[in-house]
């Protein structure tokens, strides 16, 4: 009799597995039933949402290329801008003083001489100059004065420009000026 029970016991087992399973597999079918009405559009979607991700990514990689390939010609061109633009520390304070006073004169303006003031940067191997002046003069000489600073041969960073007006009628400029030399 036992082996009789034990028989039924695991017929039991068996049927209630099979129902579990079939209700899995139920479950499964409208699963996949509900995917496939929204699978094509989602899919579609997903497609689509992929491909313009591979284009921006194929576009980066075409942009990378064309940077590096540039590179050694972008070093050139920062070597050649920093001996041309960037004068020497030996020398380069008295050709700034002549290069400023040749401009003020030459824009027709009073200047009573150049202040300046040096701060090493040493991990970039340049000096930056800070050069303060004051010109007095008429408006015209005065912005003839600023153009001649913007098309001077030498770079000048204008950092600041007070204005103010004198007794004699023109107007006075108070101009701080930076620059760089080389190291």
């Amino acid at each position: 009799m036992s082996g009789f029970r034990s028989w039924q016991t695991w017929k039991k087992y068996t049927a209630i597995a099979l129902v579990l399973l079939g209700a899995a597999d139920l479950g499964l079918a409208l699963f996949l039933v509900r995917m496939s009405r929204q699978a094509p559009e989602a899919m579609r979607a997903q497609r689509d949402q992929l491909a313009r991700q591979a284009r921006l990514l194929r576009a980066d990689v075409v942009r990378g290329d064309k940077i590096r390939v540039s590179l050694p010609q972008v070093g050139k061109d920062c070597d050649a801008f920093y001996r041309g633009s960037f004068l020497d520390a030996a020398t380069g304070y008295s050709r700034i003083e002549a290069d400023l006073s040749g401009i003020a004169s030459k824009a027709g303006v009073k200047t009573p001489g150049f202040a300046f003031k040096q701060n090493d940067l040493q991990e970039r191997g340049v000096a930056e100059i800070s050069i303060t002046t004051s010109v007095t003069a008429d408006y015209p000489q005065v912005m003839d004065f600023i153009n001649g600073l913007q098309r001077s041969k030498n770079l000048y960073l204008l950092d600041s420009l007070h204005l103010a007006s004198v007794s004699e009628g023109g107007i006075r400029l108070e101009v701080t000026l930076h620059t760089y030399f080389r190291t």
